[in-house]
């Protein structure tokens, strides 16, 4: 296993910061969100910013140095911008069916990365 790397190489956010503070929030909100069904313009904003957020991390995740291989960059750099867009824009459509698809997508990029490079407890 490579191991993961813990922060860019001149910014002090770690990685494990990055996943709990913007990541998974964003992640949990977003599924939860899908499952109840927005039912008003305020819950599909919140939809959307959660899918934009998911969206910069996949920037983050490339930069300063602390993308470390070809499964993280595939899985950052492709797959989770690729998702959290697709699940934007189907927000934006207001297509609850599209974002859900797409965030099943995205996080299969989240799996890719996660068994070769989060330490096993």
């Amino acid at each position: 296993m490579i191991a993961q790397v813990k922060q860019g190489k001149t910014r002090p956010l770690k990685t494990a910061q990055l996943m709990k503070g913007v990541m998974k929030p964003n992640c949990t909100q977003l599924k939860k969100g899908l499952d109840a069904g927005p039912d008003s313009d305020k819950a599909w904003a919140e939809l959307a910013m959660n899918a934009a957020l998911i969206n910069e991390v996949s920037y983050t995740l490339m930069a300063d140095g602390r993308c470390p291989d070809g499964t993280w960059a595939k899985a950052a750099n492709g797959t989770l911008r690729e998702c959290s867009s697709a699940i934007l824009k189907a927000v934006n459509s207001k297509n609850v069916q599209e974002a859900k698809k797409a965030f099943s997508a995205m996080t299969k990029a989240c799996s890719a990365c996660h068994d070769v490079h989060k330490k096993k407890k």
